[in-house]
């Protein structure tokens, strides 16, 4: 591995090179820097992040009463029979040290002590105050108030700055992974570094690391509605996929069930852990409010996800309803404020009071479960190539994400994948670091047909959300599939025949994402998990197998 971080012109060298500011690429660059100098990018601000907007916490055992065993199941339970087991146990037995870390970094999560009632006497007041969300069969989620990520990022991001040893990149936005094929070695491929475009200067430079961690988060912006950010436009899993790295089970996007329906409400998330202290879903019935859960699990409003997100979806379609309702009106005004200040703030900005109120609600786009194939150690099929966080496909998940794994997720990831790296880092490329080509844009022009750009994303987004969405049908993936090949195509030759902007790396990415989507939709002939195809039964035994993209391998060399 390289010793310095130096720059000469266009070209930069680092030790690690961290591409995404979310949990796992912060706690990675914290991680990493003990071995050698990091360098993060993150194409944003570097708080805008999906972490940033984790309300609910991080799962992880930490009481009496509860254990691994009840954790590991309750995650095989949400995965529907396609969870790797021996990596789920990995990462919840190693839950307990990340939290530590955390704690140690000055991280804050409420207390029981916190939570208690005016003049209450609270035995183990310094303990945990733990939550419980849907498919748990404990309180087991760590939180800070309701803006745990929000807390996490901050002093995470706080920790980075404070380290002259890591070196941020804010509003720098990767455009691709450089490997071996881009110096024509045939043989096993090696991830080399990426290239990396600084809109300021519209210069794209190269970037030369020992090791590259993917932690760009998410692609919920691949639909019309979601919960995240603008920033979730899949970067991570398409720069994998053009490097030729293994995808899995991109089919499985989680709808979350409940965001707030307002029209002045951009994709506001309204907690699991609103229900894990007692809300019920209920929907209009004649004329008055009704809980239905009770008649599609168990489990009732606390039943996984993917069931709740599809018995709203299924609610509204059959009475014809706008959105569906949260009732936590049995809890005091006071209570509520406490618990969830910030969702019961911005509910109060547009005019709902929690306490007294139904709180408007319907399903988004909110988790990639799929992603870059890795191990326990974030590897990927790309030698010194590393995915972590929701950008990699563990197995942990499976067909459905259990709340509030994914932040416990990233922490035993990126740790893992660091800690590999290291043990490696005596490993070096086949080629001579001094060949790797600078980018070079040919015959590219700057565009003067930018609407195409906002016309091409609109009708993406528009259709994955029409037919690609909660329930999906062979009819839909196969007109799907015909307009997502056509818009892919008409996007690649506007990306290289036009001068590289951001909005255009996020199209690209997009698009590339949702044809894996479909891909994988369309190869998977049951419904199991968070893909529902209604022309399919139900999973049932033996578990069904992982959905694998592979991309052709393809030269591509830069000349001058």
């Amino acid at each position: 591995m390289h010793t310095t971080l130096t720059h000469a012109n266009d070209r930069t060298s680092c030790d690690f090179l961290i591409i995404g500011s979310g949990i796992a690429g912060l706690y990675a660059a914290l991680e990493a820097v003990h071995y050698g100098r990091v360098l993060l990018v993150t194409k944003q601000r570097a708080d805008e992040c999906n972490t940033r907007y984790a309300q609910g916490g991080i799962a992880c055992v930490t009481a009496d009463g509860d254990s691994f065993e009840a954790h590991v199941a309750d995650t095989l339970a949400a995965g529907a029979g396609l969870c790797r087991p021996e990596v789920v146990r990995q990462i919840v037995s190693a839950g307990p040290a990340r939290i530590q870390d955390l704690v140690a970094m000055g991280i804050h999560f409420t207390t029981r002590g916190e939570m208690a009632e005016a003049g209450e006497v609270t035995p183990d007041a310094s303990a945990f105050d733990l939550g419980r969300e849907g498919g748990h069969s404990q309180r087991r989620v760590l939180h800070s108030g309701d803006i745990t990520g929000q807390e996490v990022v901050r002093v995470l991001l706080e920790k980075c700055r404070a380290d002259a040893r890591i070196e941020i990149w804010e509003n720098q936005i990767a455009v691709d992974l450089i490997t071996t094929r881009h110096v024509n070695w045939q043989r096993e491929n090696w991830c080399l570094g990426a290239y990396v475009l600084d809109p300021a200067t519209n210069r794209i430079r190269t970037i030369v690391s020992g090791c590259t961690i993917l932690a760009t988060g998410g692609a919920g912006k691949v639909y019309l509605y979601t919960s995240n950010p603008d920033v979730a436009t899949g970067d991570g899993i398409a720069m994998a996929y053009r490097a030729s790295a293994e995808i899995s089970n991109m089919e499985f996007f989680q709808f979350h069930p409940t965001i707030l329906y307002h029209p002045r409400a951009k994709s506001f998330l309204i907690s699991e852990a609103v229900r894990g202290e007692g809300a019920v879903l209920k929907v209009r019935r004649g004329g008055d409010y009704a809980e239905f859960m009770q008649e599609y699990h168990p489990l009732k409003s606390l039943a996984p996800r993917d069931i709740v997100a599809r018995a709203i979806d299924n609610e509204l379609k059959r009475g014809g309803q706008p959105c569906a309702y949260l009732d936590i009106r049995h809890h005091s005004e006071e209570f509520l404020r406490r618990r969830f200040p910030n969702i019961f703030a911005q509910c109060l900005e547009f005019g709902i009071n929690m306490a007294q109120d139904l709180v408007p609600v319907v399903p988004a786009a909110h988790y990639c479960c799929g992603g870059v194939r890795t191990d326990i150690n974030g590897c990927t099929t790309v030698r010194n190539l590393y995915a972590v966080g929701e950008t990699a496909c563990t197995g942990l998940h499976g067909a459905n994400r259990l709340a509030s794994n994914s932040l416990l997720e990233a922490l035993v990831l990126a740790h893992n994948a660091v800690a590999h790296a290291v043990a490696r880092r005596q490993e070096v490329p086949p080629v001579a670091l001094d060949a790797i080509p600078d980018w070079h844009s040919g015959e590219a022009r700057n565009s003067d047909e930018l609407i195409v750009i906002t016309h091409n994303w609109e009708e993406l987004r528009r259709f994955m959300w029409d037919y690609v969405g909660i329930v999906r049908t062979n009819k839909r993936l196969e007109r799907a599939k015909a307009r997502a090949r056509l818009l892919r195509h008409e996007i690649e030759k506007y990306y290289w025949d036009f001068t590289v902007t951001p909005d255009l790396i996020e199209l690209r990415n997009l698009a590339s994402v949702a044809e894996m989507i479909i891909d994988c939709a369309m190869a998977r002939k049951e419904s199991r998990g968070l893909h529902f195809n209604s022309d399919y039964p139900v999973h049932s035994e033996p578990p069904g197998k992982d959905t694998v993209l592979r991309r052709p391998v393809q030269v591509a060399i830069w000349t001058e």
